[in-house]
């Protein structure tokens, strides 16, 4: 990891097979789990419609945004391990999608991570 005056969490993509042991992962329902994470947070990828991902009128928030505050807010009550990055695992265009829309779009998550 290189040093960075960012003190958000980066959020990286990787494939299960690539996820380095004891790393805190966020996953799509159904994306393969890598062994030994130290914390697994799941989401549901929004189904892709006429409307964008995590609209409004569709939902309050994106479901990437929710799984993100749910591991942020673990990590602060120390039921989590404390980690320095999240591996996020998607399986789909959607899960892909509403991860970007969430790293771009939701203000509190982008104050907490950041891509990386």
């Amino acid at each position: 990891m290189s040093w960075s005056l960012d003190a958000r969490t980066p959020v990286r993509s990787l494939d299960a097979a690539e996820c380095p042991p004891g790393a805190v992962v966020l996953a799509e329902d159904g994306a393969p789990l890598p062994a030994g994470a130290a914390r697994v947070e799941r989401f549901a990828a929004p189904p892709i419609g006429a409307h964008p991902i995590g609209c409004a009128c569709c939902q309050p928030r994106n479901p990437v945004a929710i799984a993100l505050d749910r591991l942020f807010l673990a990590r602060a009550r120390g039921d989590a391990p404390w980690f320095g990055e999240v591996i996020a695992i998607t399986r789909s265009d959607a899960g892909r999608q509403a991860l970007t829309a969430s790293l771009e779009g939701d203000s509190v998550t982008r104050a907490r991570f950041r891509a990386g």
